[in-house]
């Protein structure tokens, strides 16, 4: 089974309570991606979830080093400015590893690695997340828009199966409603496994000795619903995502 390194999937919440006159403030720390972990890790996999706010001291400097932690990295809804923008360059304006680099190394040295959706992930909200304008985009099997790329789908959209690929074999043709994805275009030698509203949805490739994917929706709230969490092909899905990309099957 594969070792996997989930990235972000966590953020920090600081909310202004007002009561008539008087008004305060209050902060939590959420790390998300639960149902996500659970679900690898009861397929056999082992799951390191390295926080968004601790990318700049975790995230290893190095191809080699991230190889040496994990077989599959999943980057879930973190912007590329937590890879490039450390300290020592924003702050001190020294020169650094771009880790957006060390991520593409990996990948082409046999590394598995997945980009899941989400308002910070590909393109994102705003064109915040600016995974098009990295190295990364190379070993991506879509190509990213220079634009605010969310497609919000408030109503639910119900994905359907295109493929009989190894990893979506067996699962049901249709599959619960998502609640949005992130738009992209397919890469030419890509392949599609699965569309949502006319969008890319599940796409892989090869690339160098590694492979990658892209889940332009989400692997938990708010984009994936309950309904989606508690479908019986959600584990079997992304189980099969990471053992595909580790070259299990």
């Amino acid at each position: 089974m594969s070792r996997v390194l989930l990235v972000g999937e966590s953020w920090f919440v600081h909310s202004i309570h007002q009561k008539g006159f008087d008004s305060f403030t209050t902060s939590e720390f959420t790390l998300g991606g639960g149902e996500f972990r659970a679900a690898l890790e009861a397929a056999g996999h082992s799951v390191e979830h390295l926080p968004a706010h601790e990318i700049a001291t975790g995230f290893p400097a190095t191809a080699a080093a991230l190889r040496e932690r994990a077989d599959v990295v999943v980057v879930s809804d973190v912007g590329a400015n937590s890879f490039q923008l450390l300290p020592a360059t924003f702050t001190h304006s020294q020169l650094e590893v771009d880790r957006t680099e060390v991520l593409r190394d990996f990948v082409l040295a046999g590394g598995g690695l997945a980009m899941i959706g989400g308002f910070m992930t590909f393109s994102g909200i705003d064109a915040k997340a600016r995974w098009g304008r990295t190295v990364v985009a190379e070993v991506l099997p879509v190509s990213i828009l220079d634009r605010d790329d969310r497609v919000e789908l408030p109503g639910g959209a119900a994905p359907q199966r295109l493929a009989e690929h190894p990893i979506v074999a067996g699962l049901d043709a249709v599959w619960p409603p998502l609640l949005g994805l992130n738009e992209v275009r397919l890469r030419d030698g890509a392949s599609l496994l699965a569309a949502c509203a006319g969008h890319p949805l599940l796409a892989v490739g090869d690339y160098g000795a590694g492979r990658s994917a892209a889940f332009t929706s989400d692997l938990a709230p708010h984009w994936a619903p309950p309904g989606f969490l508690r479908w019986a092909g959600y584990g079997p899905l992304f189980d099969r995502l990471v053992r595909w990309l580790n070259r299990e099957i």
